[in-house]
């Protein structure tokens, strides 16, 4: 995973650094507001110091937030409660006061990572399609695709299985009760209609066999 350390002090972000690195992490540093947003881009979780020269931690963080919402934990020597404050109304995700444990550090950076991975699997993309597979909700360009239940899971059945193909029974043993078997040949509504509500394109048809969803 990645790391963007941004802190302005040597010793501390040469310190944390290291200990990042020794316990798996790839750690890419910044000493100002200006160097961090040249280089946030791809980090997994940015480890953001407030005071910084120049432009402050706050307010890169704001910046940040006009285009991302990657994990941000900030560090301080401020103790103060407004300064805190100002952190979370810019949408930080996290705040360590300075001096600070880096086994701690490292344990608030994983379960960062642990919550940004477990949101990723209910939100998924594609061009300018988009679900929510825990609300049951798509949209197409901001619109509502209207999607059912079913399609919804079926959809959430090919994307957790990328490149694996599903037969038509297959498909219907995962997300059917015995009870209420359908006719095989509702798959291929269900996903005839998922590529048009979606306009997708990456539910391939494997003829004779059934189908499966390609990672872009």
């Amino acid at each position: 995973m990645n790391i963007l350390l941004v802190e302005d002090e040597p010793a501390v972000r040469t310190g944390t650094e290291q200990f990042l690195r020794q316990r798996g992490f790839t750690v890419i540093t910044a000493t100002s507001g200006e160097e961090a947003l040249d280089k946030f881009a791809g980090a997994d979780v940015i480890v953001l110091d407030i005071m910084l020269p120049g432009m402050s931690g706050i307010e890169v963080l704001h910046q940040i937030r006009q285009t991302s919402d990657v994990p941000v934990l900030m560090l301080t020597a401020l103790h103060d409660e407004p300064t805190q404050v100002a952190s979370f109304d810019e949408l930080a995700d996290d705040y360590m006061s300075k001096p600070f444990s880096l086994v701690i550090l490292e344990k608030r950076i994983k379960a960062l990572l642990r919550r940004q991975q477990s949101v990723k699997k209910t939100l998924w993309q594609r061009g300018l399609a988009s679900v929510d597979f825990a609300a049951y909700q798509g949209f197409y360009d901001d619109t509502d695709a209207h999607l059912k239940p079913k399609e919804v899971q079926l959809l959430k059945l090919l994307v957790d299985n990328p490149n694996m193909v599903w037969s038509r029974q297959a498909i219907i043993d995962k997300l059917w009760r015995d009870d209420e078997v359908p006719f095989d040949r509702v798959i291929d509504v269900y996903i005839k209609n998922l590529r048009k509500k979606l306009h997708l394109d990456c539910i391939v048809t494997v003829k004779g066999v059934g189908y499966r969803y390609e990672e872009s």
